[in-house]
């Protein structure tokens, strides 16, 4: 399950469910309305449609956009195997909901069971700067379980694109989901 939430870089979270549908993934996407502002706001999608068109890679099948107050959704409980959650971007309000078990939502919901379940469940926090609350937050999901990825990227590979910084943290997300991808090099693989 793919998350977006209203933190600022919602193209990192556009990306990531392209590389996976791309990869002839099934991936369950849920956006909050925060994150649909945000969206319209920094990717041009300022309608549903448009926002629809673009979480489902511009038709790709394997791709189920649910909305966040869906309670039916099967991933939201236990029962169902599902393989990882991953909130990208994962706004500190959201770090602090799962850090805390709030689950008011499906989003919330999904991120309390991939936690219960010792499901695999990554936050690519995106915030600037970080206050000792939020670092707290971190602490408290790494202790739980959750793996903390926050959206830095690395200019080791000399970026020359927005693309290619974008490119950088996705590929980091499918390393640790374990997903074959050609986004990155690995530090001086291109040396060898």
């Amino acid at each position: 399950m793919v998350g977006i939430t209203g933190a600022s870089g919602s193209i990192y979270g556009v990306r990531f469910i392209e590389e996976l549908a791309a990869r002839h993934h099934k991936v369950n996407v849920v956006v909050t309305d925060a994150g649909r502002a945000v969206m319209a706001e920094e990717l041009g999608a300022s309608d549903p449609v448009s926002v629809e068109k673009l979480l489902a890679g511009g038709g790709k099948s394997g791709i189920r956009i649910w909305r966040n107050d869906d309670f039916t959704a099967p991933f939201m409980s236990g029962s169902n195997a599902f393989d990882a959650v991953v909130l990208i971007p994962c706004s500190v309000g959201k770090l602090a909901a799962v850090a805390n078990g709030i689950s008011g939502n499906l989003l919330e919901r999904t991120a309390d069971v991939a936690l219960k379940e010792k499901r695999q469940l990554i936050l690519v926090v995106r915030e600037t700067p970080l206050s000792l609350i939020h670092l707290e937050n971190m602490v408290k999901v790494v202790r739980s379980g959750a793996q903390v990825l926050p959206a830095m990227p690395a200019f080791y590979h000399h970026p020359k694109t927005v693309d290619d910084i974008v490119n950088f943290i996705v590929g980091k997300v499918l390393n640790l989901l374990g997903i074959e991808h050609h986004l990155l090099s690995g530090w001086r693989n291109d040396f060898t």
